[in-house]
């Protein structure tokens, strides 16, 4: 087999890091008083009597073995009911002390010295509950019951458990509220901008003073403002003349500090990073940042890290964000649910769009696959049964936390809420049904709750956005456009995403001329790119998906649904690559093989390689001399394609622009077979805890092996603990935590918590 050279790969990740990385905000995660990670010293149990120690973020469903009589819309991998438990004392001043838990899948319950603080159902939601009423003196414990017991609650994977990070909030008794700052960059004249910020604050107000300063990436103050008059709730304007703007290219960010303050002394602080920019939708010219019109070129993502589950480590999203970028991508689509504050800091900070989303099903199940993707008989579990009570309250709470990120440009009220007949059913599915691009289960079906139901419920939503964030607009993600359109949904929101409906964009744009527009989910083919390149009206894509994800599984043997343009181990697959070719705006070539054929008249291998490029042309070299001629990229296939009379061991693609001058190169090399690991680090951020690390066999010329299959065993000693290791093989069902693991492909990528020199691989080779 070939191999792709891949020379100096992660020396250029860390440049790709050095380039779009701003300095990080230390941003307050709830916007007052002080904060400590309250991740260590916790304790487990499935059932409350054998307990075992943890450090979250804990994900208990990945360390369980996938079974076949298991949920294949979750990966085929348990659930349950969780407990956790974790004693602490307090010994600082502080009047109010608060407990913060950024996500917890789901239908929580917290306790402290066994008075219930709270429940929350939404496993993606971000919450807090007063500790305060209830400290003892001296040792206290905290207990969380998790009930996943309806496990197959998704469309895809979850997880199960703490999977995300847990905070202790100290504060004053006055502060300001939870995500109580938030802001609003409004351009004035003269390349003025004014910052609009809003200050709630939580207890008396009298004799407050409130200090706001913005400073720059370096630290320097660059403005301020002052309130000697603080209420309950304070707008207050900061001006900044010619501000950097947050921009995809160079996204970059100030920090906003806020002082409250009483007869001079600071009672409560808070940081907020601050990203300039402008937004701007237009029915016909798509859509705008900072005044300049682009295309949205979008990925849809889920929470999970294969191997690794929901509890996803920052660098690990980091690495993610970097190879999406490299591809091309410029936007990311939450799917279908608020996630990780991590991910939306690295967003803020590598220049990515984002869509926020709220939820993937309202008040009626939807279908979840139990045995296969799309076959047998569904399971009808979910979100359902809290919705009406929680969800006003979810998608408030989800604007409220992140609006102060500038990477986010749309809210989204749902996702495919609106599938025709599962389900809301319609008379005009019995109608012309040749333009409903997704699955019917059959024609209208009166019994079922009426479609008209979905506008009203997406105004509700979308009342709830405006009433906090007025600087976004609204959206929605359609999957039924030809349904939604005889309802009040598409009026309901500010932009209308379409769902594998591209056949409608003309159409949809001609019968509806002040509608907005734009790709909420696409395959990943050159004809849902060409709906998008080749309409102005049309904004963007987001297509499905960014990277292959756990659940949504086919039949056995699958863990997850392999639509990726990266690999479970982040790595970019030939979807991705033939992205690049689409999306990057620099020179851009790849080469891959179809499996050798065999002439029909004589027993000669020959082979066919397939380029993709952004050039003009493109040529084939091999041994110093051109073996495929120079060919003209073409735009309906997207491809250049050659047929080589013999085989080669290494092969060069050269792009070419018009005047035939090389302006990007490819290596692909056939490896041998292998007889050693090569190991390397390729995590992006050194100070991360978490390391990842580069296996692969190789051959003994140095060369991929990427037909080797062989088993690596990985183990540590002291402190240091492997979290998984990720070979990217769809159909490697076994256990997720498991220490020794198949290469696919001739690699896989281990996950470890500490001192990589504590770490060990071993494998046998022939």
């Amino acid at each position: 087999m070939l191999m792709k050279i891949k020379k100096c790969a992660y020396i250029i990740l860390f440049m790709l890091a050095c380039v779009y990385a701003t300095p990080a905000v230390a941003n307050s995660p709830v916007s007052f008083g002080s904060h400590t990670l309250f991740n260590d010293g916790w304790e487990f149990s499935l059932d409350s009597t054998n307990w075992k120690p943890v450090a979250l973020p804990h994900d208990w469903s990945i360390e369980g073995t996938p079974s076949p009589d298991l949920a294949s819309c979750t990966g085929y991998l348990p659930a349950g009911i969780g407990h956790y438990r974790k004693t602490f004392t307090l010994n600082d001043k502080h009047t109010k002390h608060y407990i913060y838990f950024e996500g917890v899948y789901n239908r929580s319950e917290v306790y402290l010295n066994g008075h219930l603080l709270g429940k929350r159902p939404n496993g993606y939601i971000s919450f807090m509950y007063d500790l305060t009423p209830y400290l003892r003196k001296g040792e206290n414990e905290l207990c969380v019951r998790v009930d996943h017991s309806k496990s197959a609650d998704s469309r895809w994977y979850t997880g199960s458990g703490i999977y995300r990070d847990v905070w202790l909030i100290a504060s004053n008794k006055t502060h300001f509220k939870q995500w109580g700052i938030g802001y609003e960059a409004v351009k004035g004249d003269n390349d003025t901008w004014n910052l609009n910020v809003k200050t709630e604050i939580e207890g008396a107000t009298q004799g407050l003073s409130l200090a706001l300063t913005l400073t720059d990436k370096d630290g320097k103050s660059v403005s301020s403002a002052t309130n000697d008059a603080v209420s309950a709730e304070n707008t207050s304007v900061i001006q900044l003349a010619n501000p950097h703007l947050w921009d995809i290219d160079v996204p970059y960010l100030y920090a906003l500090h806020a002082k409250l303050m009483k007869d001079g002394n600071i009672i409560d602080t808070a940081t907020v990073a601050v990203g300039i920019r402008s937004l701007q939708f237009d029915a016909n010219k798509g859509f705008a940042l900072n005044g300049k019109w682009m295309k949205v070129k979008g990925v849809c993502l889920h929470h999970d890290a294969g191997v690794l589950g929901s509890a996803v480590p920052k660098d690990v999203w980091h690495r993610r964000l970097l190879a999406l970028k490299d591809i091309g991508a410029n936007a990311i689509r939450m799917s279908h649910n608020p996630q990780a504050p991590d991910l939306y800091d690295l967003c803020d900070e590598l220049g990515f769009l984002v869509m926020d989303e709220g939820s993937d099903e309202w008040e009626f199940p939807k279908r979840k696959w139990l045995k296969g993707w799309n076959k047998g008989e569904p399971g009808y579990e979910g979100s359902f049964d809290f919705f009406n009570e929680w969800i006003d309250r979810d998608v408030t709470d989800m604007v409220r936390r992140d609006r102060n990120h500038p990477c986010i440009f749309l809210w989204s009220v749902g996702n495919e809420v609106d599938y025709p007949n599962d389900p809301y059913s319609h008379p005009i599915l019995d109608g012309n049904n040749s333009k409903i691009n997704q699955p019917m289960f059959g024609g209208y079906k009166p019994d079922a709750p009426n479609a008209e139901r979905i506008g009203k419920i997406a105004k509700r939503l979308a009342k709830c956005i405006r009433d906090v964030d007025t600087s976004r607009p609204v959206t929605g993600a359609l999957a039924g456009v030809v349904m939604s359109n005889e309802t009040e949904y598409p009026q309901a929101v500010d932009v209308v995403g379409y769902n594998y409906t591209e056949n409608r964009y003309v159409e949809d744009h001609k019968t509806y001329p002040d509608r907005i527009i734009y790709g909420s989910e696409t395959h990943g083919s050159l004809e849902a790119w060409k709906a998008v390149r080749d309409n102005e009206h049309i904004s963007g894509q987001f297509v499905w998906t960014g990277m292959d994800y756990l659940g949504e599984s086919g039949a056995w043997p699958s863990r997850g649904l392999g639509t990726g343009l990266l690999d479970f181990a982040g790595f970019p697959k030939v979807q991705g690559e033939l992205f690049k070719s689409f999306w990057s705006d620099k020179p851009t070539v790849y080469i891959t093989q179809f499996s050798p054929r065999r002439r029909r008249r004589n027993s000669d291998e020959t082979q066919m390689i397939t380029c993709f490029t952004n050039a003009y042309q493109a040529r084939l070299m091999a041994e110093g001399k051109v073996v495929g001629t120079m060919q003209l990229r073409n735009d309906s296939t997207g491809i250049i394609m050659w047929r080589l009379s013999q085989p080669y061991d290494r092969l060069e693609a050269e792009a070419c622009d018009k005047a035939g001058n090389v302006v990007a190169r490819y290596i692909l090399e056939r490896g041998g077979e292998a007889c050693k690991l090569r190991i390397t680090d390729i995590t992006i951020d050194p100070q991360s805890e978490v390391k990842q690390i580069l296996v692969e066999a190789i051959d003994a010329r140095g060369r991929l092996a990427t037909s080797a299959r062989n088993v690596v065993s990985c183990s540590t000693k002291g402190k240091t603990l492997l979290l998984g290791l990720e070979n990217a093989d769809n159909t490697d069902m076994s256990a997720p935590k498991a220490t020794a693991r198949k290469l696919h492909n001739g690699r896989l990528v281990a996950y470890v918590k500490g001192d990589i020199a504590d770490v060990k691989f071993d494998c046998e080779f022939r």
